[in-house]
């Protein structure tokens, strides 16, 4: 079966281009999560704050791109997610666009609030319609490829980050952020015009969409493994993220490597990430769901202290490439169970592990800003380093326990 066809054998296949275009929305996403990693010490010199304060741009989006998920599962359910993903990526132009033009602190950390919010939907409702119409057993390699899309964007944010805040200003990202999501938001609700009946999924429910949002959910976390799937990935998200936004300013004040330099070293944890996307079919057969969690979280913890006790920056080349892909190996392997641990309303529990995800890194931030005064960026890479080690190990011993479906490929 053609991985882009439908798991019924008599329903019209799926255009490649649906998936191809998903990729590049999550681009867009990747872009615009990241992108104000590399920009926190200009933006703390241009609005005269600390680095712990302007870290708050990065938090801001986050807990609204976390929150955002609860409300946008339910409306791909109810009017389509592959739709919903083409206006959404619409609404992300309008907010870039306000970020730009933010005169202030205040304003620029409400714009990055709305900017986390409408681009909440791309990613998990991406990853729900790849669920509803790939079967399990094919599905963890399509979500690796379509992920490259976000993994080259995390990687083009941070690079692009760092190169705006040394030679073009803070405003410029967030201009071709909004020209970016005005184009793929066109081409994908063209997409969606051409998509089969059985591709665009819709549930008819009655009620008030509060009442139903709180029934999906409710019924998601019913679900015991859920409940273990959602809490590991805040985990992940609040350690691995919650230094991993420090990481270019660990190597510019640690090291005095220029902004542009150190956006452009950490750029590298995407293509550890690339490699992850072309060899994941060879690593699912090689180590199995429980190998994958628990080798990637050990590459993590020790590319982590690699960077963080490094006595010259150079050794943040090779960690940064072998952070991206033990975070991967991780994290695809959260996501594959994500899309099956409540199949029967996908979009709700696709939406509800992003969320999580978000808010763990919000909280992540936000609590590494705060002892950033105390611990330095060594610190903070330090202890999240450990926390990803003991979060990765723990599910894996827990995954090692449970039968699921097996990924055979």
């Amino acid at each position: 079966m053609n991985l882009l066809d439908s798991p019924t054998s008599d329903t019209e296949a799926i255009p490649r281009s649906a998936v191809i275009a998903l990729s590049f929305a999550a681009f867009g996403s990747g872009v615009s999560l990241r992108v104000t990693d590399p920009l926190l010490p200009r933006l703390a010199q241009e609005f005269s704050v600390s680095l712990g304060n302007a870290a708050l741009v990065v938090t801001a989006f986050s807990i609204a791109y976390g929150l955002a998920q609860l409300f946008f599962g339910p409306m791909g359910d109810r009017f389509g997610k592959y739709l919903v993903v083409g206006w959404a990526c619409l609404a992300c132009s309008l907010t870039a666009l306000l970020c730009a033009l933010a005169p202030d602190l205040p304003l620029l950390l409400l714009a990055r609030m709305l900017a986390g919010a409408t681009a909440a939907a791309v990613i998990p409702l991406s990853m729900a319609w790849i669920g509803d119409v790939i079967v399990y057993e094919q599905r963890q390699p399509v979500l690796a490829r379509f992920l490259i899309g976000q993994i080259m964007g995390l990687s083009a944010g941070v690079m692009f980050g760092g190169f705006a805040a040394e030679h073009l200003g803070w405003r410029t990202p967030f201009f071709a952020v909004a020209a970016f999501f005005v184009v793929i938001g066109l081409v994908l609700l063209s997409i969606n015009r051409r998509l089969p009946i059985h591709a665009r999924l819709i549930r008819r429910v009655d009620g008030s969409a509060w009442d139903r949002m709180l029934f999906e959910f409710s019924q998601v976390l019913a679900v015991p493994w859920a409940r273990v799937v959602l809490g590991t990935v805040f985990l992940e998200g609040m350690f691995l993220y919650g230094a991993f936004a420090f990481i270019v300013s660990h190597l510019h004040l640690i090291h005095s490597l220029p902004l542009s330099t150190a956006g452009t070293v950490v750029m590298l944890f995407g293509f550890g990430g690339l490699l992850f996307a072309l060899c994941v079919t060879q690593l699912v057969k090689t180590l199995g769901e429980v190998g994958l969690t628990r080798w990637g979280g050990t590459l993590v913890t020790l590319a982590y202290l690699t960077v963080a006790f490094a006595p010259v920056w150079w050794w943040a080349v090779p960690a940064s490439f072998v952070a991206g892909l033990g975070f991967y190996m991780l994290h695809n392997t959260l996501q594959i169970n994500a899309t099956q641990m409540a199949p029967e309303r996908r979009g709700a529990a696709v939406s509800a592990f992003a969320s999580s995800f978000f808010l763990g890194q919000s909280v992540g931030v936000g609590l590494s800003g705060l002892l950033l005064a105390q611990v330095g960026t060594t610190g903070i890479l330090a202890t999240g380093s450990l926390g990803v080690l003991l979060v990765a190990w723990n599910f894996s011993r827990l995954r090692a326990q449970r039968v699921l479906p097996s990924v055979s490929l």
